[in-house]
């Protein structure tokens, strides 16, 4: 075991982990952040994305300590308190949530997107979300929950 230090959420966490785990586990297990969800361990579903400096990346494929020294940013970083950030908010109202499942990983992937693209066109979107599944919705309601997220973000600037 080795000691490491991560900032998540604005937090710093001394942590205890073994060279192999994943940054997914440290979240979930140790930190009780449960949001990001482990759809695949391969990097292939994007339900684990979080943000890491800036980017939206899959945890379950990512070492714990290759994120010391970075600001980690989880689903439930997201909103101030009781107040749902904007894409979290649109997500609610355009019922773009099914069974929930992978929706934490779709709008950490949308903040990361639309913190560098703040008016992105529908097939931009489709792109910035190429590495997130859902397996419950047809991505439609997806892409205009993160088309209207960035008209409220625009709004509020």
């Amino acid at each position: 075991m080795e000691s490491i230090v991560l900032n998540v959420n604005g937090c710093d966490f001394t942590i205890a982990v073994e060279k192999q785990t994943t940054l997914l586990d440290v979240l979930r297990d140790t930190l009780d952040l449960t949001g990001a969800k482990c759809g695949c361990s391969t990097g292939d579903c994007g339900a684990c994305k979080v943000i890491i400096d800036g980017e939206a990346v899959n945890s379950c494929t990512i070492h714990a300590w290759k994120a010391v020294g970075k600001k980690i940013l989880t689903i439930e970083g997201l909103s101030d308190g009781i107040t749902l950030h904007p894409i979290q908010q649109a997500f609610v109202e355009i019922g773009a949530i099914q069974c929930g499942y992978c929706t934490p990983g779709m709008i950490m992937t949308a903040k990361a997107f639309l913190d560098k693209n703040p008016t992105p066109s529908r097939d931009e979107v489709r792109v910035a979300l190429s590495n997130n599944l859902c397996r419950c919705t047809g991505y439609v309601k997806i892409i205009d929950a993160i088309i209207l997220a960035s008209e409220k973000i625009q709004q509020s600037a």
